[in-house]
């Protein structure tokens, strides 16, 4: 009897502690999404390239070689880079087009490799830069290569795509980098969009590891109106790709309005599909200001 008592009191006291665990569990609140790290690494889609959530841009205004960056000239980049790389931005936008290579050497020298990755685009349009000439990938990334004085490139994308059929237009050329990716000399590919219906060609394309879009919630400077290009990188994200958002700040058309500034950041991570923000930052200020604006906001759960 004393142990049969015993049983019950302590089958009693574990069914008890059951009852109160469950009450506990469906009553505590539920535990909030943590606000955005600006400077947190994330993983571009199904890649292994892991990156900062905030890029520094360098092509304000690019062509021809040069951007608002260049032309501030080496010792000014280098402050800005240095900066950035200080306050925790690991990823550098740079490209052909925008003639930021040199610059970004200077500035990254002394580094560790692997304490940053290096985005760049290969320009294969007419116009834009000084050459008529269009080399294959191959002997485009030899250049770079010299140029950036490295061994690989973390993620080379085709710059502005605007065909719906670029994936077959462009398919010579996304095979050599298929070919350099094996070899390790590139470890992401994809291309930077400027239409929509280049973007809509990216969530079914398989070649594509990562895009770069433009988003805002005012439609400066993007694809389409916000409702017609989020839906898009959703189907983008949802296939595993990388989504690197550009244009968050308008192409600098909302610097002078704060309030537009924290809807656009707002908006843009609130979307859950947008992996980093790519913006052309000119002075450590606009970094500070833009990372301020993001650790407002909680990320979607």
């Amino acid at each position: 009897m004393k142990i049969a008592r015993r049983q019950f009191l302590k089958s009693s006291a574990l069914g008890l502690g059951g009852v109160l665990l469950s009450i506990r569990t469906l009553t505590a609140a539920p535990v909030p999404a943590p606000n955005c790290d600006p400077f947190a690494t994330v993983t571009l889609g199904r890649s292994k390239v892991k990156v900062s959530r905030f890029c520094l841009g360098t092509g304000m205004n690019g062509g021809k070689r040069e951007s608002n960056h260049t032309r501030m000239g080496k010792a000014k980049f280098e402050t800005l880079v240095r900066g950035a790389h200080e306050r925790g931005v690991r990823m550098f936008d740079l490209a052909d087009l925008y003639g930021t290579h040199p610059f970004a050497v200077a500035a990254l020298q002394g580094l560790p490799r692997d304490h940053y990755q290096i985005s760049t685009k290969i320009w294969f349009r007419t116009g834009g830069i000084p050459e008529t000439e269009r080399p294959d990938a191959d002997v485009v990334v030899a250049r770079f290569l010299k140029e950036l004085k490295t061994d690989y490139i973390d993620l080379l994308l085709l710059h502005c795509v605007v065909s719906a059929k670029w994936p077959e237009e462009l398919a010579r050329q996304m095979e050599i980098i298929a070919k350099l990716k094996q070899k390790g000399v590139v470890r992401a590919h994809g291309v930077s969009c400027h239409s929509l219906v280049a973007l809509e060609a990216c969530a079914t394309e398989p070649w594509v590891d990562s895009v770069h879009t433009r988003i805002n919630p005012y439609g400066l400077s993007m694809d389409g109106k916000p409702e017609q290009v989020v839906p898009v990188l959703q189907r983008i994200h949802a296939a595993g790709k990388g989504v690197v958002g550009m244009k968050i700040v308008g192409a600098g058309k909302l610097r002078d309005d704060p309030e537009k500034r924290s809807e656009s950041v707002k908006f843009s991570l609130g979307l859950g599909c947008v992996d980093v923000f790519n913006v052309g930052c000119e002075n450590t200020a606009e970094i500070d200001d833009l990372a301020g604006r993001m650790r407002k906001v909680r990320l979607p759960s």
